[in-house]
């Protein structure tokens, strides 16, 4: 049972003791999703509106605790929302346990409210083949 947060991260080292060409770097940040139930699984609730990270600043500042110090994050986008069948499964069992703490009528609309469209289900592989919408 995997999912994992993704991000369109861009960088730069710092501080800087020599010239680095390109000085602005861009890379796929994956967040692994804390367990469904355990503390932080709402991270969703919190950060994500409708597929978009709701506040950019508190979205570069979760990607950059994650990375080394040195690396100054410059801007955080929100991809998609990577998690295998198992996860799923749990993370709508632990919404429909709790649906008024996310204000919504049903688990679909929930994730739908703060998903969108970026859930891919798939082989828990990060760069795997089977993938689709929810």
């Amino acid at each position: 049972m995997e999912a994992a947060y993704v991000f369109r991260v861009a960088f730069t080292l710092s501080p800087r003791r020599a010239r680095i060409d390109p000085e602005r770097f861009e890379t796929t940040l994956r967040i692994p999703a804390p367990e469904p139930g355990t503390e932080g699984w709402r991270l969703f609730r919190d950060a994500l509106w409708r597929g978009e990270a709701n506040d950019t600043e508190h979205a570069r500042r979760l990607c950059a605790d994650r990375l080394p110090d040195g690396v100054e994050v410059l801007s955080a986008t929100f991809r998609e929302f990577e998690t295998d069948e198992a996860y799923l499964e749990a993370l709508r069992a632990a919404i429909e346990a709790d649906l008024d703490a996310f204000r919504s009528d049903s688990v679909r609309d929930t994730l739908h409210k703060y998903f969108g469209s970026s859930i891919r289900v798939g082989d828990s592989q990060p760069d795997g083949d089977s993938a689709s919408d929810d």
